[in-house]
C-alpha cells in the first residue's frame, strides 16, 4: 500500500526480521480488536455516564504494538513524524496534557455532540496529536470506533466495520484527516465536518452489510 502513511520516530524496534513483524502486526491486531468489541459489551451492560479515559487508550495502544516497540503503552518520548502528510504533530512534552484535553472534550460533549461527531473528532484528534511512536492510526480507529458504539448505546451491526472500511480505502479518511488539520490551521476551532461526513458514509455501508447477510441464504 504505497500511499500509506506510517509514523517515523527515534525508537528501538524489538524486531528486525519482517515477516516476524507481519506475524506479530496481524496477530496484535486481532487482540486490539477483540479488546475493543469487551470493552464496548463491557460498557453497554454497565449503562450509565462513560467516560473516556488515559488508561483505555493506553491499553490498547498496548496491544497494538506489544512486542513490536519498546514504548508499548506509553506516550512517546520524543519527536515523531508522519510520511506523506504535512501535519506535525506536537512535541512530546505537550502530549499528556493534549491526550487528557481531548478525553475532557469526549466526556463534557457526551450528550451534546452526536455518536458519530463524538467518533470523528476522537479518530481526528488522536492522529493529530499522534502521541505514540507508532500505532497510532490502529489505536485512533479503535478508540473512534469504541466510542461511536458506546454512545450509540448499541452494539452497532455489520460484518464490515467502520475501521475495517477505512483500512479498505485510505483515502477519504486522510482527506477527512486533512481537511480537519487545515480548518484548525486557519481558524484554530475544531471542525471536524468531513469526518463526520465519512463516518456516517462508513456506518451506512457497514449496517447495510448486515442486511445483506441477512438477506442472503447461508451456504451449505
Amino acid at each position: 500500500m504505497g500511499d500509506d502513511r506510517s509514523s517515523q520516530a527515534e525508537a528501538p524496534k524489538l524486531l528486525d526480521d519482517d515477516s516476524e513483524i507481519a506475524r506479530r502486526e496481524v496477530e496484535n491486531g486481532f487482540r486490539q480488536w477483540e479488546a475493543t468489541l469487551a470493552e464496548i459489551e463491557t460498557e453497554l451492560e454497565r449503562g450509565g455516564a462513560y467516560r473516556l479515559r488515559l488508561s483505555t487508550i493506553l491499553a490498547l495502544h498496548r496491544l497494538a504494538v506489544d512486542g513490536l516497540e519498546a514504548f508499548a503503552g506509553a506516550f512517546r518520548p520524543g519527536p515523531v513524524k508522519i510520511t506523506k502528510s504535512r501535519h506535525v504533530p506536537p512535541e512530546a512534552a505537550l502530549v499528556p496534557e493534549l491526550v487528557e484535553e481531548m478525553c475532557d472534550t469526549v466526556n463534557d460533549n457526551w450528550q451534546n455532540w452526536s455518536p458519530i461527531e463524538l467518533g470523528a473528532y476522537v479518530l481526528w484528534r488522536m492522529c493529530w496529536i499522534h502521541p505514540f511512536t507508532d500505532g497510532n492510526g490502529r489505536t485512533a480507529r479503535a478508540l473512534s470506533y469504541l466510542v461511536l458504539n458506546v454512545a450509540a448505546r448499541e452494539r452497532l451491526s455489520g460484518t464490515t466495520t467502520i475501521p475495517e472500511l477505512i483500512e479498505r480505502n485510505k483515502t477519504p479518511y486522510y482527506e477527512a484527516l486533512e481537511a480537519a488539520d487545515a480548518a484548525l490551521e486557519a481558524t484554530g476551532d475544531i471542525d471536524v465536518a468531513a469526518m463526520s461526513n465519512l463516518f456516517e458514509a462508513l456506518l451506512a455501508e457497514q449496517l447495510l452489510s448486515a442486511l445483506n447477510r441477512a438477506k442472503n441464504k447461508p451456504a451449505p
